[in-house]
C-alpha cells in the first residue's frame, strides 16, 4: 500500500449528509457567483468603460493642439471655444495662472505623455494632468484637466467634468446586474438540479414500487443520509416481494387442501337419504366453497403482482362492457373512447368487472362513464336501486361484510368485491367512494392518477 493510500485510509472521511450538502452547495454557487461578478467587472471595465489612450480622446486633444499652435493669436480663443464637442471643453490661455488649477509636484500625465507628445511631433512639451482629486473642493469647476504649453509658452487647458469615454457608470452597473441575476439563475437551477437529484430518483422509486412490485431496488447515491433511507427501503422492497411470494406458494397448498375435505363432504351428503337435509348440506357446502375460492382469490391476487404497462382504458371499459351484453346484461356507456392509461390492465378490468356485476345484481339499469380530468381520471359506475345508508359506506370494504336484504348471501356475494377492488385501486394511487344518487341508486366513483 503507498504511502498516499495509507494516508487517505487513516484521515478521517466526514460523512456528507442533506444539510451538508446544502451547506456546501451553497457555499460552492455563492464562491461561483462572487468570482463571475469579478470577472463581467473587468470585461465590461474594457468593453464598456475602454481606457482613455483607446478612446480616441488622445488623438482628437493632439489635433486641436497642432490647430491652435499654428493659429494665430487672434484667432486661438474663436478656434479654442469651437474646438469642444460636449463631452469637454477647450480654452486657450496666455499664462498657466489664468487656468485656476493648484501647482503640483507630480502633474505629469505619465500614461499618455510619450503619445501625446509624438502626435504633436514636439518630444519636449510639457503636458500636465489633473484629476477630480487634485483639485480644491471650493474651486467652481471640478472634474479632469488637461493643459499642454504650445510654442511660444501659451497654454491650452482640456475640461471635462465627468468621464465621457464608454458607457456612463449607471448603464454599466445596470449590465453587470442583469449578468448577475442571470448567472445566479443559471447556478441555482444547477446547484437545485445537482442536489434534488436523488430525492427525484428516490421517489421515482417509490412511485415505481406502488405500482410494480417487482420494480428494481433503487440505486444507493447521494448524501449519506439519503443512502440510508435508499438502503432501508430497498431491504423493506426486498421483505415485501419475499412475503408476497411466500404467501402465494402458502396460498396454493391451502387451497389444495381445503378442497378436498368440502369435495368429501359432498360424496358423503350423497349417500343421506333425506332430501331435504341433503340439500341444505349441500347449498352450505356450495357456500364454503365459494366463500374459500373467493378468499383464495382475494388474498392471493395475481392482479396485483402484475406489471404496470401502457394501455387504452376506454377499449378496456368497452370490452368489459360488451362482454356484459353478451351476457344478456345491457349497460349503458359515456366517455370517450381512447384514454391512455399506465397502470395494470388485469387489475382495472376485475375492479370494473365487479362493480358493474354488483351494479346489475342489486340494482336496475347499470351504466358506466368515464371522464378525463386534469391530472386524474374519474370512472363512475351507477345503477337504480336501494343504494346503501351513508354510514355503511366505509364499512362495505371491510371482508366478508355483507349488507342483509338487498345485498345477502342469495345473490351468491362472500362480501370481497369491493374490499378487492379497492385494493387494487388503491395499489395504483386511487381511490374508490361511494355515493347514493339522487332519486335512488348508488354510483361508486374510481379515481386514478394520471400522473
Amino acid at each position: 500500500m503507498s504511502l498516499l493510500a495509507r494516508v487517505r485510509q487513516a484521515l478521517p472521511r466526514p460523512k456528507i449528509t442533506i444539510a451538508r450538502w446544502i451547506a456546501l452547495t451553497t457555499l460552492t454557487a455563492m464562491l461561483f457567483l462572487l468570482l463571475l461578478k469579478g470577472l463581467f467587472s473587468l470585461l465590461l471595465s474594457v468593453w464598456a468603460q475602454p481606457p482613455l489612450l483607446e478612446s480616441g480622446v488622445i488623438e482628437k486633444v493632439a489635433a486641436v493642439t497642432r490647430i491652435l499652435d499654428v493659429a494665430s493669436l487672434a484667432e486661438r480663443a474663436n478656434i479654442a471655444s469651437a474646438a469642444g464637442d460636449g463631452s469637454y471643453s477647450v480654452r486657450w490661455l496666455r499664462r498657466h495662472d489664468e487656468a485656476g488649477v493648484p501647482a503640483l509636484v507630480d502633474a505629469e500625465f505619465s500614461e499618455g505623455t510619450p503619445i501625446l507628445r509624438a502626435l504633436l511631433k514636439r518630444p519636449d512639451a510639457r503636458i500636465e494632468a489633473f484629476e477630480p482629486s487634485d483639485l480644491p473642493e471650493y474651486a467652481p469647476e471640478r472634474g479632469y484637466a488637461l493643459m499642454i504649453e504650445l510654442s511660444d509658452k501659451s497654454w491650452v487647458l482640456f475640461r471635462a467634468t465627468a468621464r465621457s469615454w464608454g458607457l456612463d457608470e449607471l448603464p454599466r452597473n445596470l449590465i453587470i446586474l442583469t449578468l448577475m441575476l442571470l448567472s445566479s439563475l443559471a447556478v441555482a437551477l444547477l446547484a437545485t438540479r445537482y442536489l434534488a437529484r436523488p430525492l427525484e430518483r428516490f421517489a421515482e422509486g417509490a412511485r415505481r414500487f406502488g405500482k410494480d412490485f417487482n420494480a428494481p431496488p433503487i440505486p444507493v447515491v447521494g448524501p449519506h443520509d439519503l443512502r440510508q433511507a435508499i438502503l432501508a427501503f430497498n431491504a423493506t422492497q426486498a421483505q415485501l416481494r419475499h412475503f408476497l411470494n411466500d404467501r402465494t406458494q402458502m396460498l396454493a397448498a391451502i387451497s389444495h387442501d381445503l378442497r378436498a375435505p368440502l369435495t368429501r363432504m359432498r360424496l358423503r351428503a350423497e349417500f343421506i337419504d333425506d332430501a331435504q337435509l341433503q340439500a341444505r348440506l349441500f347449498k352450505d357446502v356450495d357456500e364454503m366453497q365459494a366463500m374459500v375460492e373467493a378468499a383464495l382469490g382475494f388474498f392471493r391476487d395475481d392482479a396485483r403482482l402484475e406489471q404496470a404497462t401502457v394501455f387504452d382504458l376506454g377499449e378496456l371499459l368497452s370490452t368489459v362492457v360488451d362482454d356484459f351484453r353478451d351476457a344478456g346484461v345491457e349497460v349503458g356507456l359515456n366517455g370517450p373512447r381512447r384514454c391512455v392509461y399506465e397502470g395494470r390492465p388485469m387489475g382495472i378490468r376485475r375492479v370494473l368487472v365487479n362493480l358493474i356485476d354488483n351494479a346489475a345484481k342489486y340494482g336496475r339499469d347499470p351504466a358506466v362513464t368515464l371522464a378525463i380530468r386534469t391530472g386524474q381520471i374519474e370512472i363512475s359506475v351507477q345503477d337504480r336501486g336501494p343504494g346503501i345508508a351513508p354510514e355503511l359506506h366505509e364499512q362495505v370494504f371491510a371482508p366478508f361484510y355483507r349488507i342483509e336484504g338487498s345485498r345477502n348471501r342469495n345473490t351468491g356475494g362472500v362480501g370481497l368485491g369491493l374490499p378487492a377492488a379497492r385494493a387494487i385501486v388503491l395499489e395504483q394511487g386511487g381511490s374508490v367512494t361511494l355515493c347514493n344518487r339522487p332519486g335512488g341508486g348508488l354510483e361508486v366513483r374510481v379515481t386514478l392518477p394520471t400522473g
